[in-house]
């Protein structure tokens, strides 16, 4: 096949025609021509993907479980994925606060430039200042009471409900292995039509990602330009001491950390890796949600690198909604800068107080564009950090939502990598082998 056929190098091509017309667009002031007639096929795109996200995280997450066999087998693994998720999340948050400690990113700000910030985007800043407190005045154990679904239809019909749509899938699996197998397989060969399905739509609406990452890039630009390229490229260099800490440690987090985590649980090549998950990354970038990108998160890690359908299908739907690795990190970093953007230090009871609540908060961040800063205004208000310095930060908050989303996708495939290798069940993919032929390792 040749190269320009292959689907992770036709949405690269597309990303990088994104990029050149975003910047053309921004220069010309094409603003309204893109968001009329190119960010619709963006849209169009994700909300393909959205579309599929609910069916597939119950059809693999429920077959996932029932074919465990017992709970012994499903309090291992799900075990095992909990306590990793959790300490990866750990490690970004506490990577971002040594990087935003060491580097100083808020001091870097000119007065001025942080007064006029603050004034283009405190218009911005109510409506998720008002969402935040109705977040944080929630109890403690509010999170366990969200989880559980009164409504499963209910909780469908919107994609933010996907940790009440994992607790439904996991405890309705839980019950199928509950019932003598006669009585169980029914229901089984249901929901495994029902991934298999899924699956296959997948490679349908990938047909379309080249033009959708062509569409998002574009917008993206467009957007946080204003249609005025200049506004880009100043918001860019009074900000850019924060970007690059931000980008300094999701690099640490993807090419360090999961690579490390790759070579304690398997053998496998980080090389490999990467060129298996690349299109998964592809698209986690160009839609900023590891949610949308989940149909693809999954189809990478059983094809290219070998992950069994039992564990990919119990570890990437729960990763795509708890594990926020480079949201945690994003947190740590711009809690930090503004802080120290507004002239305040932060005590180290505080920044241990904010790895806390960044490793809480990934669990129960949706896996979609932007929430992570409503949660990032929770951690900002607990440790006395005005919330209104969010306004620093908004105007390029898109573009590293992108990169955030990679990091938390990498993770979620390191992840389920590791528990496929602890667990057996990870197999040797070569590219010349016929996939009906690949043996276990």
């Amino acid at each position: 096949m040749r190269w320009y056929k292959q689907i992770h190098w036709q949405i690269i091509i597309g990303l990088v025609l994104g990029l050149v017309f975003g910047i053309v667009a921004a220069s010309f002031g094409w603003n309204t021509f893109t968001r009329n007639w190119i960010s619709p096929f963006g849209t169009i795109f994700i909300n393909a993907l959205k579309l599929i996200a609910v069916p597939l995280v119950l059809g693999s997450l429920i077959t996932g479980v029932a074919s465990l066999s017992d709970i012994r087998k499903l309090g291992r693994i799900g075990g095992k994925t909990l306590g990793i998720y959790i300490g990866t999340t750990a490690v970004a948050i506490t990577i971002g606060l040594v990087l935003a400690n060491v580097i100083q990113p808020g001091k870097a700000i000119p007065a001025d430039v942080r007064d006029g910030l603050m004034a283009t985007y405190s218009e911005n800043v109510g409506d998720r200042q008002a969402a935040a407190q109705m977040v944080g005045e929630r109890g403690p154990l509010q999170i366990l009471v969200d989880m559980v679904p009164d409504n499963i239809f209910g909780s469908a019909s919107d994609n933010r409900n996907m940790l009440q749509i994992v607790f439904f899938a996991i405890f309705f699996g839980i019950g199928l292995l509950q019932l003598p197998e006669k009585r169980a397989k029914p229901v089984l060969d249901f929901f495994h039509g029902i991934n298999d399905v899924t699956i296959r739509l997948v490679d349908l609406i990938m047909l379309m990602a080249p033009l959708g990452v062509f569409a998002l890039i574009a917008d993206m630009i467009t957007t946080v330009s204003d249609g005025d390229l200049a506004k880009l490229m100043g918001l860019l260099g009074a900000l850019s001491v924060y970007c690059i800490t931000v980008v300094i440690g999701l690099a640490i987090q993807t090419f360090g950390v999961y690579p490390a985590l790759l070579r304690m649980f398997t053998s496998l090549n980080p090389f490999r890796f990467f060129s298996g998950i690349g299109k998964a990354q592809l698209v986690a970038f160009s839609t900023s949600s590891s949610g949308a990108t989940l149909p693809v998160t999954i189809e990478c890690c059983e094809e290219n690198i070998g992950v069994s359908e039992e564990v990919s299908s119990f570890v990437l739907p729960l990763g795509a909604t708890i594990n926020m690795d480079g949201t945690a990190l994003y947190q740590g970093v711009a809690t930090i800068f503004i802080a120290q953007a507004v002239g305040m230090d932060l005590s180290m009871a505080d920044q241990l107080n904010v790895i806390l609540l960044a490793v809480m908060a990934s669990i129960g961040t949706a896996a979609v564009p932007g929430a992570g800063i409503i949660m990032l205004i929770i951690i900002l208000e607990t440790v006395h950090v005005p919330s209104a310095g969010i306004a620093l930060i908004l105007g390029v908050d898109r573009i590293l939502d992108m990169l955030r989303t990679v990091t938390n996708v990498t993770g979620d495939c390191t992840v389920a990598t590791s528990i496929a290798a602890s667990e057996g069940q990870l197999r040797a993919v070569h590219p010349e082998e016929d996939k009906d032929k690949i043996r276990w390792k």
